[in-house]
C-alpha cells in the first residue's frame, strides 16, 4: 500500500467550490469548471482525485455525475465519488463509466445492511466514508449528527469486508488548521484497513506526519482548501513527498 495523495473536487450547482466545516451557507467558489480542475491536477501528477457531489449530499441522489464520468474517462486517472449515493443503480452508474471507488456515507448509516451487501458485490469498489463530530456519525452532506460512534462503525463493516475507509474530521475540514493525527490514527488501528485522511491538511508537514502513520494503515490524505488557497501545489506536495 502506497500513501496516495487525493486532491479534492467538491462540485456545487455545477463549480468547484469548498464549505467551511460543511456548512452549505459558507462556500467559496474556486472554479467553474470540475473537469478543468481535474485536468489540472492530473498534470500536475495525480493519479487519484477525489470528487464530492455536494448537491448530491444534500439531496439524495446524483447531481453532477457527468463531471465525474468525464475526469475518470477522459484523464486516464483514478477517480473516487461521494455525495449522494443511496442506492444500487448509483453505484452501478458510476462504476460502469469508469470511476474506480464509490464512497457510501450517510446510506451506511441510515441502512447498513445495503452499504454492506454492496461491499460484497463490488469489493474494492466501495469504501465507507465516515464523517465525524465530536466522535460521532455525521450524515446527509454533515446537517445530521447520529448517534453512533465512528470507531463502532468502522470496525462493522471492516468486518463485512470493507477495505478502504475515508475518515473526515469535521471540526477541522476547511479550516487549515492540521489534521486530527489521533483520532485517524485511531480509526485505522481499529479497523485494520486501509484509512485515507481527510480535512485539515494546511501544509506538506502535515502530509509527512501523516505519511509517518502510514505503517499504522493510513494509505492517503485528501487535499482540498490548502490546495485553492495556494499554501503549496501538487506537484509541489509530490515532489517532497516521494
Amino acid at each position: 500500500m502506497t500513501f496516495t495523495l487525493y486532491p479534492a473536487i467538491d462540485m456545487r450547482g455545477g463549480k468547484c467550490v469548498r464549505l467551511l466545516q460543511g456548512d452549505y451557507d459558507k462556500e467559496t467558489i474556486y472554479g467553474d469548471s470540475p473537469f478543468d480542475m481535474a485536468k489540472s491536477f492530473v498534470e500536475q501528477g495525480a493519479k487519484w482525485i477525489h470528487m464530492v457531489d455536494l448537491d448530491g449530499a444534500k439531496d439524495g441522489k446524483r447531481v453532477n455525475d457527468q463531471f465525474v464520468i468525464d475526469a475518470a474517462k477522459k484523464l486516464g486517472v483514478k477517480v473516487q465519488i461521494g455525495g449522494g449515493i443511496r442506492q444500487e443503480e448509483d453505484i452501478v452508474h458510476y462504476l460502469e463509466n469508469g470511476v474506480t471507488r464509490v464512497i457510501l456515507g450517510s446510506v451506511a448509516v441510515s441502512n447498513p445492511e445495503f452499504a454492506m451487501e454492496m461491499i460484497r458485490k463490488y469489493g474494492k469498489g466501495i469504501a465507507i466514508g465516515i464523517d465525524v463530530k465530536n466522535g460521532l456519525v455525521a450524515t446527509h452532506g454533515w446537517l445530521s449528527t447520529s448517534e453512533v460512534k465512528a470507531v463502532e462503525l468502522g470496525k462493522r463493516f471492516a468486518e463485512a469486508g470493507a477495505e478502504t475507509f475515508i475518515f473526515t474530521d469535521i471540526a477541522t475540514d476547511g479550516m487549515l488548521s492540521g489534521p486530527n493525527i489521533e483520532a485517524i490514527e485511531e480509526m485505522a488501528l481499529a479497523t485494520k484497513k486501509e484509512v485515507i485522511a481527510s480535512g485539515g491538511v494546511s501544509s506538506i508537514e502535515d502530509l509527512k506526519r501523516l505519511k509517518e502513520i502510514h505503517s499504522k494503515g493510513v494509505g492517503g490524505a485528501i487535499i482540498g482548501k490548502a490546495l485553492y488557497e495556494g499554501r503549496f501545489t501538487l506537484e509541489e506536495a509530490l515532489g517532497k513527498m516521494y
